[in-house]
């Protein structure tokens, strides 16, 4: 089943989600807001963060839009509409569909990870060891997104 992109205010997309899940449009299940998770270096002092994977976007898996939901997403404060191609709703593209459900195979959360450096790896562009952060480049709609994810340790295949 396809993922439909639903375009929200940033930093407000966990209120955007639980508004549009009241209108009973939108199973629960069915709209996510996925994130990640970072290890942040404050006054010396290191903690777990939660961060947006795509600050801003929500993503709605589903057959096709009705328009019902259209009407809901239109309607609901902080939520502006879903992303469209010349006005027609078009789903994720299938690559673009398999990132985002290999970060999410765990739940709406991706965990720190532990990195596999390969020649075959072409989505990771930078790493900061001490961060801990991988820089990859991730794809909304054949655009292209850099988003840091936090890690363990690196190891070499």
């Amino acid at each position: 089943m396809p993922y439909f992109v639903i375009q929200v205010s940033s930093s407000r997309e966990t209120e955007c989600r639980t508004l549009l899940i009241k209108t009973g449009l939108f199973p629960e299940k069915s709209l996510v807001f996925p994130r990640r998770k970072l290890m942040v270096r404050k006054k010396g002092k290191i903690r777990e963060q939660q961060a947006p994977l795509f600050p801003g976007y929500l993503f709605f898996r589903c057959d096709e839009v009705h328009p019902d939901q259209i009407r809901a997403v239109r309607q609901t404060p902080g939520v502006f509409n879903f992303l469209n191609t010349d006005g027609i709703f078009t789903p994720l593209y299938r690559e673009e569909e398999e990132q985002l459900d290999l970060f999410m195979r765990t739940g709406e959360i991706a965990g720190i990870s532990t990195i596999d450096l390969n020649e075959n790896n072409k989505i990771i562009v930078k790493i900061d060891k001490r961060k801990k952060r991988a820089k990859v480049r991730l794809s909304l709609y054949k655009e292209a997104f850099l988003i840091d994810f936090g890690f363990d340790f690196v190891k070499k295949s």
